[in-house]
């Protein structure tokens, strides 16, 4: 049986995020093949992640910068390590190359981080994306990880295009795997779903930046066309300064974390999501093309989502038309209703998951079998993996000895 190592920046919580539905769903798939799965993270537990025992994962805490991971790393030898998000790639690459060599290795994105900081960046400092900066200190460390490992995954296909046309990463190196999502059956009609809704997770900056916006210009626009709407807020992480937005009389009502984020989606008739800046996919939009729940959200919000520019519902970036938008969806049920089935559209064309596990399957496998003739393909490779074994690894050992002081 052949052992799959992960190594998480965090535990997944698939109730909590994009990302933790995207890492079960690498599990399953893993699972699937007949891989031994161990997940190890040097993350502290938390009381929502998901419990991985359930799945016949075994679980590892290990140690940032401590030879106790090159035990660990002997003793498993495992034939595929995969990485989850470039800093786990910084951290343990380097170990993983001088302990199991043969090791096949597999970065997981979510979405680019250099991409959502530079968009961050300028929306910080022109109050839009007329001037991101994508040549950053993060795009070094990002890129350099994706040379170091022999496949990274990505969720996005704008994004697997940025890579190959702004950065000329060799094709073969990237591979679009996106999210995947199903429609659900029995949702809801529209007479049935009352409310507009936000959730997301407020650890991400993109989504407490939407939540801002939302409150401070876009909510009191909708207000004065619709004085009696309300809109129902979620989310994990909120915290005092999301509670501070509660407010009845303005129709504003944060409710926290949702037990079954699908759940209050098809209760809700729009769901509006305002992101200025951001990168990957988007879970909230996700499952609200599940739930048969239209959408107002940015062209940064469906980035990477459909092939065109068509949509379950309104993609508009300036805030006015974002107002109007939300309220002609919520009151217009034959647009409502089209916007839906457009959703579903999506959702079929995209995020068919049947779609893309048996191509995934082959192209591991084949990589696997030729891991050898691969590496020696780019010569670039071996130098960004000889560069972060004396790098980092001196630098770990100099603090893993301080630490020892």
């Amino acid at each position: 049986m052949r052992k799959l190592l992960i190594i998480g920046k965090v535990w997944p919580e698939p109730k909590s995020s994009a990302a933790g539905t995207r890492m079960m769903q690498l599990i399953e798939f893993f699972q699937k093949e007949n891989f031994e799965i161990t997940f190890a993270s040097a993350a502290n537990f938390s009381e929502f992640q998901e419990d991985l025992s359930v799945h016949n994962v075994m679980q590892e805490q290990i140690v940032l910068n401590d030879s106790s991971f090159d035990v660990f790393l002997e003793k498993l030898n495992p034939d595929v390590v995969l990485f989850d998000r470039f800093m786990t790639e910084e951290q343990f690459g380097w170990r993983v190359i001088e302990n199991c060599p043969d090791s096949y290795r597999i970065l997981n994105t979510e979405d680019l981080h250099f991409l959502r900081k530079a968009r961050h960046q300028s929306v910080k400092k022109y109050g839009n994306l007329s001037n991101v900066e994508l040549l950053s200190e993060d795009a070094i460390r990002e890129i350099s990880s994706i040379y170091r490992c022999d496949l990274t995954l990505l969720v996005s296909n704008f994004e697997m295009e940025l890579l190959s046309s702004e950065f000329q990463i060799p094709s073969d190196l990237l591979y679009y795997l996106p999210v995947f999502a199903k429609r659900l059956n029995g949702v809801p009609s529209f007479q049935n779903r009352h409310g507009f809704m936000f959730i997301g997770n407020y650890y991400h900056e993109p989504n407490w930046d939407a939540l801002r916006v939302l409150k401070k210009e876009i909510w009191p626009l909708i207000r004065e066309e619709m004085p009696s709407a309300i809109l129902n807020v979620y989310g994990a992480y909120s915290g005092q300064k999301v509670n501070d937005f509660h407010n009845p009389k303005e129709g504003f009502i944060v409710h926290g974390r949702a037990e079954d984020a699908i759940a209050v989606t098809l209760k809700s008739r729009v769901s509006l999501v305002p992101l200025r800046f951001g990168a990957g996919i988007k879970g909230k939009l996700l499952e609200a093309m599940q739930s048969g729940t239209p959408s107002v959200t940015t062209l940064v919000g469906s980035e990477g989502m459909t092939k065109d520019r068509d949509w379950g519902g309104t993609v508009v970036d300036d805030v006015q038309q974002f107002a109007r938008a939300a309220v002609a969806l919520y009151e217009d049920q034959e647009v409502w209703e089209q916007s839906q089935s457009r959703g579903y559209d999506i959702l079929n064309d995209q995020f068919n998951g049947e779609d893309y596990w048996d191509q995934f399957k082959a192209k591991l496998y084949f990589l696997i079998a030729n891991t050898e003739v691969s590496r020696k393909r780019y010569f670039v490779q071996r130098m960004f993996q000889y560069q972060s074994l004396m790098s980092n690894r001196y630098l770990s050992k100099w603090i893993e000895a301080k630490n020892r002081c």
